[in-house]
């Protein structure tokens, strides 16, 4: 038996046992319900007295009101049925809450453990915690940096994608500086540490996802802030029948018809049916309290490589100089880069390949990490690399070098022959094309403010955000850069969304409201440290999630008005003396199952979708069903 759920199997076990009892002996049978009304209603009445004495004024009161005066007036069934929908609702609000996050355990379980610590006797492995302040460490190919430092020998490249979300390597060479938690290349180095680990830029995302989760304030539930009104009318009227009447059992049918089952279930299954919905768009919603921010959001902000654009460079334009053709210079940098172990080196040679372009054989290969390759190809000198890296083996004007560049800011790389530039290559990261769909559905659901995040220079994500039509971006940003951006917007008094795709995001995603991952290829700590979920490669499930929490929400509502309309009627009946206690339990009932009904809706899909569910079998799409059930745990 589940402990969450222990309540509500008592109270079903002892209503049962009544009913069984009541055949053989009716007196029988009220002794049992009885005894099931204080063994499953003390606990219920006892939180909330310890809520109302910490000033906590909810829905539980008039149900803990009626199980006392069930008790005091000897209608066991009456107040067990109270005992069952109170216990019933809270069953269900645990139900949709879902899994605690393990963001912090999953990103701790990742830290790096080990430094090689360079002595005089050589290199001594240590734990990264034991490492101190201007120690000297090797780093070797593959080791993720366990302290932040500067590089004081070697030379290497560095994956800082969990730190930045940035696929670009950064080149390691002697003065620069670096951080735990970039995974180093294909080179070893040696670095002077000049932060504990317990204080490097790794320990800080820890940190940060840490202080987001416990410091997010808990949402008030729905229902209390119904029951802030309705329960003092409740008790009026209560107090008016008893008193004008002279007959506590017509108070004690006023409690029970007026007993806030609608409150107490309305919101816990229209949540349910929000989430399942979601859950067959393949956008897992943790727990109801992101339903219910969903549903407020009018504050987007959106991590820049992977969720803005597809996180993958492309060659986006070839600028060929005069004298040489586009088949020519692809096919001379091809040869050279397909001996690079730099990362846009594939991307020369797939587009050469897309283009039915053969590289010939390359010779003499001498690459610079970092920096860019040579080689010979068909006899001819060839260079591919950074401006830095090129300029000097060119004898061309400068003027004619800047003809070729575009003054917007790019990515580019520059292809040399025969000391002659003939050809600036520019990459882009694609922009995903349902991004136009999603930011017109943003608009139409009321969020106000847009803006883009990214650990990518500050122009480069300017320019991709003008592209795009984001009005607002901010570049060169750390993971705590962007937690602080978001703290500043709910400051503002905005309820933001943050919706990431990478380690970097982690913090922001646990800081903001509603954090939203894309986690179609894994996620990882990603997911773990968010509140929503996409399984799928597609952004415009974004929308789509906003879209489920505002119905969600808003038939949530429908459903306690209309609930509390009818137990409003209801209690006027029983004010007048129209119905018993037990008949008004039933009554009670009957609404409860209207409401239920009506909030089951969220789980049905409205008449117009904004988008046809993906086939989960494409291959950008493909779902592994195991991690969907972890998920969803």
């Amino acid at each position: 038996m589940s402990r969450r759920y222990a309540l509500l199997y008592v109270t079903l076990g002892f209503l049962g046992a009544g009913a069984a009892a009541s055949i053989v002996d009716a007196a029988l049978g009220r002794r049992v319900w009885l005894v099931g009304m204080i063994v499953a209603g003390a606990p219920l009445v006892w939180r909330t007295l310890a809520g109302v004495l910490r000033g906590r004024f909810a829905t539980d009161v008039v149900a803990s009101l009626s199980i006392i005066g069930a008790v005091a007036l000897g209608q066991p069934l009456a107040g067990l049925v109270i005992v069952l929908m109170q216990s019933g609702g809270e069953a269900l609000e645990r139900y949709a809450e879902g899994r605690a996050s393990l963001a912090v355990r999953e990103l701790e379980a990742a830290a790096p453990r080990i430094a090689h610590v360079v002595r005089d006797d050589g290199v001594v492995d240590t734990p990264a915690s034991e490492v101190a302040v201007h120690d000297t460490l090797l780093v070797r190919p593959g080791d993720l940096i366990p302290c932040d430092g500067v590089v004081v020998a070697g030379e290497s490249e560095l994956d800082t994608s969990s730190l930045t979300g940035e696929a670009q390597p950064r080149p390691a060479a002697p003065g620069v500086n670096v951080m735990s938690g970039m995974l180093n290349g294909f080179g070893s180095f040696q670095m002077r540490v000049s932060a504990l680990a317990a204080r490097s830029q790794y320990a800080r995302i820890v940190a940060l996802v840490r202080d987001a989760q416990t410091s997010k304030a808990p949402i008030q539930r729905l229902a209390d802030r119904y029951a802030v009104w309705f329960t003092p009318i409740t008790l009026a009227v209560c107090a008016i029948a008893a008193g004008t009447s002279g007959d506590w059992m017509r108070a004690l049918a006023v409690l029970v018809v007026a007993t806030p089952c609608p409150l107490i279930l309305a919101t816990p299954v229209a949540i349910i049916g929000g989430i399942n919905r979601a859950a067959k768009r393949f956008i897992i919603i943790r727990h109801g309290a992101a339903l219910e921010r969903l549903s407020a959001v009018d504050a987007a902000v959106f991590d820049k490589t992977g969720t803005i654009t597809v996180g993958k460079p492309r060659l986006h334009a070839v600028r060929v100089a005069a004298g040489f053709s586009r088949a020519q210079v692809l096919r001379a940098a091809a040869a050279v880069e397909d001996h690079s172990s730099h990362s846009l080196a594939r991307v020369v040679v797939e587009a050469a390949n897309a283009e039915g372009i053969s590289a010939d054989a390359a010779f003499e290969i001498v690459e610079s990490p970092g920096q860019g390759i040579s080689g010979v190809v068909d006899g001819h000198e060839v260079r591919v690399g950074a401006r830095a890296f090129v300029v000097p083996a060119f004898d061309d004007d400068p003027a004619m070098v800047a003809a070729l560049e575009q003054a917007q800011p790019t990515l580019r790389a520059y292809v040399v022959i025969d000391r002659k530039l003939a050809a600036v290559l520019e990459y882009a990261d694609e922009v995903r094309p349902e991004l136009p769909h999603l930011l017109a559905a943003l608009s139409n659901a009321g969020v106000r403010r847009v803006a883009l995040l990214s650990g990518d220079h500050a122009p480069v994500a300017r320019a991709l955000a003008s592209r795009v039509g984001i009005h607002e971006s901010h570049g060169d940003l750390l993971p705590i850069d962007k937690a602080r951006f978001i703290e500043r917007l709910q400051a503002e008094g905005y309820v933001v969304s943050m919706v990431g795709d990478g380690i970097n995001d982690a913090p922001a995603l646990s800081t903001a409201d509603v954090g939203i991952a894309l986690a179609a290829h894994g996620g990882g700590v990603t997911a773990e440290a968010a509140d929503v979920i996409i399984l799928v490669d597609s952004l415009a499930r974004v929308g789509d999630a906003l879209e489920i929490g505002r119905r969600t929400m808003r038939i949530a509502r429908q459903s306690i008005w209309v609930g509390l309309g009818l137990s409003g009627v209801a209690m006027l009946v029983a004010a007048f003396g129209g119905t018993s206690p037990l008949v008004g339990a039933l009554v009670q009932e009957a609404i409860d199952v209207a409401v239920i009904l009506n909030a089951l809706r969220t789980a049905a899909a409205p008449r117009v979708e904004h988008a046809a569910a993906p086939s989960p079998t494409s291959p950008r799409e493909m779902i592994d069903v195991q991690r969907i059930s972890t998920l969803r745990a």
